[in-house]
């Protein structure tokens, strides 16, 4: 008799590296529990975010679309074009979370999703983000509203994950101790939701914020790496690593334009506590699916939405397509009908996770993305390339990248620019072939200006080619992400106004 339909579970990261797993080669870094992820099932080696950044990558997932057909290519409103359709679901279909409930599942959704639509299609939705615009915003939001509820010696913190804007990329701990932050409280949902039995099986989503900055973990994954056991970053020729102008803009947006090796290595050990900080919180969630009984038989991915450059390419941030911030680690377990400890060398990318989800369900809609199913069971072949883009089409901040399996080519609109790398030969992109290997970068950018002739993205073509504008650079300017929902907006014009009503 054949298995009834998986209960399904994403669990997803924000800002964790491909390179942050203990079992995948990471011999400074404690995983137990990815770990155990990665001897459940599939890992899949070459996993891409095709916009690395936080809005458009969530959207890739819940959506199954790419950014031309989303209009979204960076952390603001959508960027459409004539013909097409306001509504976000005429143009990509059902939201994820609405097709799996009209697949017979119970949906629920956890955490940070970064949308800006409100209805995300989940049965049950506990949505809770970092920033909290208004106080009407953080009254509605679940974690910040749980906070205040039932632990309100704890409502004066201002930023209940850290400290943002100047402190970013400074080491802290969490405000918060280690039972009620953010990733506890979202771990104790996700339990609860798994231990329900109601005649469905599940469709789950649990979105973490960690390690994403503020780099706060709570005592004691705060003290868990020594700095000076870790290495420093990985940084190649400034012209090289500053050929894409966003790099260094984000450095300064973000007060971290000058951050020496020292400080970089307490950085990363502050970022590495983060990781196995979310680990800990995984692993109870992985707990809760073998109480239930239905381990067997439950789909699990975990993957994350960009990595982070923790200072190597002189960057810090993401929003580049070098491998720290665009390469992520994508695990997919289901032990029914997948092998374990397996490794695949297969390109993959965010978008191919609403194909996995709804094959799983019975009923695969892929979109445009490909059958990982079909993939992992030999009845469907790979992609020969993957494609990604950051920045509105035709403007400056436009870059296209074309990745297979060897070669990274990347196009960057503001001045007409363009890197190769041999990512095989060369893993940490040091050397671009750009000039050495017209031939290769040649084939790849017909790629790219192939992938480009879609509405929407032709709008970075000129005349048959990939366009290009004169080099210019963006004026420098601070990021500010204060509490704004209490009135703190950025720093006081005299430093006794910030004192004002003060007691």
């Amino acid at each position: 008799m054949p298995n009834p339909r998986p209960n399904i579970l994403f669990l997803m990261a924000d800002q964790q590296r491909f390179d942050t797993i203990a079992a995948l080669g990471n011999p400074h870094i404690y995983t137990p529990n990815l770990d155990r992820l990665v001897a459940r099932g599939v890992t899949f080696t070459k996993a891409y975010s095709t916009c690395p950044v936080c809005v458009p990558a969530r959207y890739t997932i819940r959506t199954g679309c790419e950014p031309p057909t989303l209009g979204s290519y960076h952390n603001g409103p959508f960027d459409l074009v004539a013909g097409q359709p306001d509504d976000i679901e005429q143009r990509c279909g059902p939201f994820l979370a609405r097709r799996m409930s009209a697949l017979g599942y119970r949906t629920f959704g956890i955490g940070k999703f970064h949308s800006l639509h409100p209805d995300l299609g989940y049965e049950t939705l506990l949505r809770a983000e970092e920033l909290y615009a208004t106080p009407e915003q953080r009254a509605q939001d679940a974690f910040a509203s749980f906070i205040a509820a039932q632990h309100p010696e704890f409502s004066f913190v201002e930023q209940l994950h850290g400290e943002r804007t100047e402190m970013y990329y400074m080491p802290q701990a969490s405000p918060l101790p280690m039972a009620l932050t953010y990733e506890s409280w979202a771990a104790d949902r996700a339990c609860e939701q798994v231990a329900v039995r109601e005649g469905r099986p599940f469709f789950g989503f649990v979105s973490f914020i960690r390690p994403h900055p503020p780099l706060a973990p709570p005592i004691p994954f705060n003290r868990m790496y020594d700095p000076d056991r870790l290495p420093d970053p990985v940084l190649g020729d400034l012209a090289v690593d500053h050929m894409d102008e966003q790099i260094p803009w984000m450095n300064y947006a973000i007060w971290a334009e000058a951050i020496n090796a020292p400080h970089a290595r307490v950085l990363k050990a502050r970022y590495y506590g983060s990781v196995s900080y979310l680990d800990h919180c995984l692993g109870r969630i992985v707990d809760a699916l073998e109480a239930r009984g239905e381990a067997e038989n439950t789909l699990v991915c975990f993957f994350s939405d960009h990595g982070d450059h923790l200072g190597d390419h002189h960057a810090w941030q993401k929003e580049s397509f070098f491998e720290a911030s665009c390469h992520i680690p994508f695990l997919v377990s289901w032990p029914a009908r997948l092998p374990a400890a397996a490794r695949r060398a297969d390109l993959v990318c965010l978008t191919d996770l609403f194909g996995l989800a709804t094959a799983a369900a019975g009923k695969e809609e892929v979109r445009q993305g490909i059958s990982l199913l079909g993939l992992l069971e030999g009845r469907e072949a790979g992609r020969e390339h993957l494609v990604g883009y950051y920045g509105v089409p035709g403007s400056r901040q436009f870059k296209v990248m074309v990745r297979e399996q060897d070669w990274k080519y990347i196009y960057l609109a503001n001045g007409g620019r363009e890197q190769l790398f041999n990512v095989t030969a060369d893993p940490q992109e040091l050397q671009s072939a750009a000039g050495t290997c017209p031939g290769v970068a040649g084939r790849w950018r017909q790629a790219a200006i192939t992938a480009l002739r879609v509405p929407n993205a032709s709008r970075a073509l000129s005349g048959g080619d990939l366009r290009g504008l004169p080099f210019q650079a963006r004026p420098l300017s601070r990021i500010y992400q204060m509490d704004h929902s209490r009135g703190v907006t950025g720093f006081p014009a005299r430093p006794q106004d910030a004192l004002q009503g003060l007691r």
